[in-house]
């Protein structure tokens, strides 16, 4: 479903609160642990090869990432790549900057309507993903929590057999899950029809 973008650019980066961009667009955030495939995932959803930055190093992400997507036939959105969490080698008071920087993004958010969390689908639902599903719930009124889409990622390297099952398995109660990999051509569509859903 790449044919649905008109446009997609970058449009501001935040490594602390008073950087944040004011929200003018409807805003899908991307979080996941380092090195599950965010930039991958939104360098294909906007339909260009490196506009978000990728990288052989995990957590190369510095801060929080804004990209302006302008639909053919829907809204503008606002696609956020937030950075990757369970990363050691960064510094610990870097991990504990960015853990604040993601936590006030995430409650405080105005604009903020979902948050699409990347999971690969090799290792399942970790610790890490459960705690970021913790606090999507401790949004307070009267702004409405982000609705959570789970997304199981490099599903290319899940047996063909196994795959559906997989996927279902990453699977929350009331919170299904669909499969993404750049080598499977037709799931960045089953992940735009997600998100499209959503947006409205």
């Amino acid at each position: 479903m790449p044919e649905i973008i008109l446009d997609a650019r970058f449009a501001a980066q935040a490594s602390a609160p008073d950087q944040l961009p004011p929200p003018v667009h409807v805003e899908i955030a991307f979080a996941g642990r380092s090195n599950v495939g965010k930039s991958s995932l939104l360098n294909r959803l906007m339909n260009r090869r490196n506009l978000a930055r990728t990288s052989s190093t995990p957590g190369c992400t510095r801060g929080i990432t804004f990209f302006e997507v302008a639909l053919k036939d829907g809204p503008r959105l606002t696609l956020v790549d937030l950075p990757g969490y369970g990363y050691a080698q960064r510094s610990k008071q870097e991990r504990i900057g960015w853990g604040h920087l993601i936590d006030d993004y995430l409650t405080g958010r105005a604009g903020l309507l979902a948050v699409a969390l990347l999971v690969d689908a090799r290792r399942g639902v970790e610790e890490d993903d459960l705690g970021l599903l913790e606090l999507l719930t401790k949004v307070r009124p009267p702004k409405a929590p982000p609705k959570p889409v789970l997304i199981a990622t490099k599903l290319d390297k899940v047996p063909r057999p196994q795959r559906v099952s997989v996927v279902k398995g990453i699977a929350r109660p009331d919170l299904p899950a669909v499969g993404f990999s750049t080598e499977l051509a037709e799931t960045t569509s089953d992940v735009w029809r997600k998100l499209r859903a959503i947006a409205g």
